[in-house]
């Protein structure tokens, strides 16, 4: 039932452009949430399940429904029978979605649920420490996680196997992006210096949606860049990341590029409230300290000679 919009906040979603960016139509819809449901009583149990329910369950339905908004289309109802990545796939593309793909997309989402306190996760726990609402609290994880260097960057890979548009090309591009000190999308991590653990089941999971539907070239680009990437980036630690295959695999299961990143978001969200509870029962805002590195000593001018001086 959570899985329903409001036909007010349809409306709202109608009046967004039809040129602007899927990510923040999603976090100005999740920041809207807050004014049907808000009630700041982040002391009661049941306030705190009802927020975590609504917002799991109605993020998919937003980045669904702007999508077909946009296109000059109504939104598609979700539908109780099918299960939670089923039911996304179906109110995107207006059909219901193939076992594999539907298995293959909740892998997906099973793998960007949490991943530790990451840029965006900060932003929730900062804004959650504040005690403000849980509709604040996902909508400024979701603004933070819009950045191509965190959750924009699959994005990024699917552009930049586009300019590679041949294997052959894969090391001479790397050679010169190298050269030219530009970031490779889809490699290097924070944590990680081997090939992401997650990047590894992606790859799998874009293999098996080949020998299904048919092979994506752009695979093939990807896989010559890795192997290209060994000698030039491998002894500094620097590997294919979770978005180097993701953006491959939902390439494949008809998803447009610029609706990567709010997929993200919507495995995130489960992530990012677990989080929001956890902050919640040993709560004490942040409030960082900043080293000052100005001027050490400076003299002080009554305002009339300053004026004098000019």
């Amino acid at each position: 039932m959570h899985r329903r919009l409001s036909f007010r906040v349809r409306d709202m979603m109608k009046c967004f452009p039809a040129s602007g960016h899927p990510m923040d139509a999603l976090q100005s819809s999740a920041a809207s949430l807050g004014l049907f449901y808000s009630r700041r009583a982040i002391d009661n149990p049941k306030y705190i399940y009802d927020a975590v329910v609504r917002l799991i369950a109605k993020i998919p339905t937003m980045v669904a429904a702007f999508q077909l908004i946009r296109k000059g289309q109504d939104p598609i109802q979700p539908r109780d029978d099918l299960p939670y990545s089923a039911n996304f796939l179906y109110m995107l593309t207006e059909r219901e979605p193939d076992p594999l793909a539907a298995r293959v997309f909740d892998r997906c989402l099973i793998l960007h649920a949490e991943h530790s306190l990451n840029a965006s996760t900060f932003s929730a726990r900062v804004t959650a420490s504040t005690l403000t609402d849980p509709y604040a609290v996902i909508a400024s994880a979701v603004g933070t996680l819009a950045g191509p260097l965190h959750g924009g960057a699959n994005e990024d890979v699917i552009a930049m196997l586009e300019a590679v548009k041949d294997p052959q090309n894969a090391k001479a591009y790397l050679e010169r992006a190298i050269g030219a000190k530009q970031k490779i999308m889809g490699f290097g991590h924070r944590e990680y210096k081997v090939k992401d653990p997650r990047a590894k089941l992606l790859q799998t999971f874009a293999e098996d949606l080949f020998a299904r539907f048919g092979t994506d070239n752009m695979y093939e680009i990807a896989k010559a860049i890795e192997e290209a990437a060994i000698p030039l980036l491998g002894p500094k630690g620097i590997y294919p990341n979770v978005d180097f295959y993701s953006g491959l695999v939902y390439r494949k299961l008809g998803i447009p590029k610029d609706l990567f990143t709010p997929i993200f978001a919507i495995s995130r969200v489960s992530g990012w409230l677990a989080h929001w509870r956890e902050q919640l029962s040993a709560n004490r805002i942040f409030r960082p300290t900043q080293i000052y590195t100005g001027h050490k000593k400076r003299t002080w001018k009554a305002l009339d000679e300053r004026l004098s001086d000019e």
